[in-house]
């Protein structure tokens, strides 16, 4: 397996460059989720980082690496977002749950 160092930016791990593995493609994943353990020994916190482009080339402009950029909220995207998909719920109901 391929690995590359990748930089995070923001959060706890500003700063830091981690080896990551590569997909079949040749990219890292979209997103990377770091488990912090609780000092408490409650549930752990989980990080997200998403991965953007850290800069891309002047004439095809193709990415020139990547990098993860903290992501505060941490909500994972459920896939494309088809046309004819329902929007997801924000507060916690189902959209298809009857209103009586």
């Amino acid at each position: 397996m391929k690995r590359q160092d990748t930089p995070f930016e923001g959060g706890p791990m500003d700063g830091r460059v981690l080896p990551v593995l590569l997909g079949p493609t040749g990219h890292p994943p979209k997103t990377y989720r770091i488990p912090v353990p609780d000092a408490g020994g409650g549930p752990p916190t989980v990080l997200v980082y998403r991965r953007t482009a850290r800069g891309h080339s002047r004439r095809l402009g193709v990415p020139q690496g990547w990098k993860y950029v903290f992501d505060p909220e941490g909500r994972g995207r459920g896939g494309p977002r088809w046309p004819w998909s329902k929007p997801s719920p924000r507060d916690g109901t189902t959209p298809d749950a009857p209103t009586d």
